[in-house]
């Protein structure tokens, strides 16, 4: 009951950090539902830009590749080892999802330092990266958690929550209780590095003269790549984990 208790709190506590709030918000009205329309219009914008470097990539490939063309399979072929390292030798189906998973997140973060969403204006708050909502980071966290479950009950039917009593069943209330707190994890770590890094900007840019926080900017993007490197990793070594069926 204990376990129970603790993971109908911890799920609980996923819920409520849907509600905290950094400075003001846009809001818009679908239906009974109220939804921040800023992160909406900025996640749009990421996944136009995916869609349209999608696009150019496979519109034309050439025998004797392009500049462009290196790139992207370049970007593909880390994705593959990424997942290959962390998945094992079923990574196959998983590339898409991690793909998507580590894209959609190293887009997102580099928008917030590089695209001007403050010069446009909103009735109430202002655009930012999508990552520096803790909507978004949480609905990416449980998307990972919904795949990693997936994997393992695919693979190994019921059998799957055999893990839970490994290596024995005393560690049976840690084991579920760790599959609770990962989701958890996750979506602070991304949201929290991506928010100080924007604050740390904006407070420099406030106090200081335009040049100085360049370096910081710069510093800003190396750290915001590594923040996607790391989630695509962690979410890759979680279906990892439940394919092989233990810890």
């Amino acid at each position: 009951m204990n376990v129970l208790s603790c993971s109908i709190n911890t799920l609980k506590g996923l819920y409520d950090i849907s509600g905290v709030e950094v400075g003001q918000h846009f809001y818009w009205k679908i239906g009974g539902f109220q939804v921040h329309g800023q992160v909406l219009i900025t996640s749009w914008v990421v996944i136009a830009i995916l869609l349209g470097s999608a696009t150019i990539a496979v519109r034309n490939p050439q025998t004797i590749p392009t500049a462009s063309q290196n790139f992207f399979e370049y970007v593909l072929e880390f994705i593959r080892d990424v997942s290959k390292t962390q998945i094992g030798e079923e990574y196959g189906p998983w590339v898409p999802f991690i793909g998507t998973m580590f894209l959609f997140i190293f887009v997102s973060n580099w928008s917030g330092a590089l695209l001007p969403w403050k010069i446009i204006q909103l009735p109430h708050g202002e655009l930012a990266a999508p990552t520096n909502d803790i909507n978004t980071t949480v609905a990416l966290a449980l998307l990972t958690s919904v795949a990693y479950f997936y994997a393992g009950l695919s693979k190994r039917g019921l059998g799957y929550f055999g893990k839970y009593i490994q290596p024995t069943p005393i560690l049976l209330p840690i084991n579920i209780l760790e599959d609770f707190t990962k989701p958890l994890s996750l979506s602070f770590r991304l949201f929290g590095n991506i928010l100080a890094d924007e604050l740390v900007v904006v407070v420099l840019v406030s106090l200081v003269p335009s040049v100085v926080p360049i370096p910081v900017m710069f510093l800003g993007l190396f750290t915001s790549g590594i923040q996607a490197l790391i989630f695509a990793t962690l979410a890759a070594a979680y279906i990892g984990e439940s394919l092989e069926g233990h810890h």
